[in-house]
C-alpha cells in the first residue's frame, strides 16, 4: 500500500536523516566516530530524528510494512533522547554503518521522491 498524504511527510523526513547519517559516516572509521564528538552527535541527531518521524507514522502503514523494524528505529530515538547516558557507541556505529542503507532502500522503493529534492536526493533549500 503506497502511503498515503500524513504519512508522507515523516517518511521523507526519515529518508533525509537516513541519507544524512549515511554521508556522516562515508568514509570515516568508528575510532573517528569515537574521536569526533561533532560526528557523534551529528549521527545520534540524525538517528533522533529518524525515530521521531517512525513514531508519527501511522499504525496501518507500520502494519502494511513488517520489513522495517518500527520497534527498534523508535526505541532507538528514546535511548538517543532520554537515556543518553547509557548510549552504546558500537551499537550506533553499526546502525549508522550496517542498517541505516538498508532501510534508504525500503525508504526509496516506498515513497515518491520529495518534492524539495534534486534527484540525488539532496535538499534543495
Amino acid at each position: 500500500m503506497p502511503p498515503d498524504g500524513q504519512d508522507l511527510p515523516y517518511l521523507w523526513d526519515m529518508l533525509q536523516a537516513a541519507r544524512a547519517v549515511q554521508r556522516f559516516v562515508t568514509g570515516r572509521t568508528y575510532d573517528d566516530y569515537l574521536r569526533d564528538e561533532l560526528l557523534r552527535s551529528g549521527v545520534e541527531r540524525q538517528l533522533e530524528i529518524l525515530g521521531e518521524a517512525a513514531r508519527h507514522l501511522s499504525a496501518e502503514f507500520k502494519k502494511d510494512h513488517p520489513e522495517i523494524p518500527w520497534i527498534g528505529i523508535v526505541a532507538q530515538r528514546h535511548v538517543l533522547a532520554h537515556e543518553y547516558g547509557s548510549i552504546d557507541h558500537h551499537r550506533i556505529w553499526r546502525v549508522a554503518t550496517a542498517r541505516v542503507g538498508d532501510l534508504i532502500r525500503v525508504l526509496e522503493s516506498i515513497i515518491p521522491d520529495a518534492p524539495d529534492e534534486d534527484a540525488d536526493g539532496r535538499s534543495l533549500f
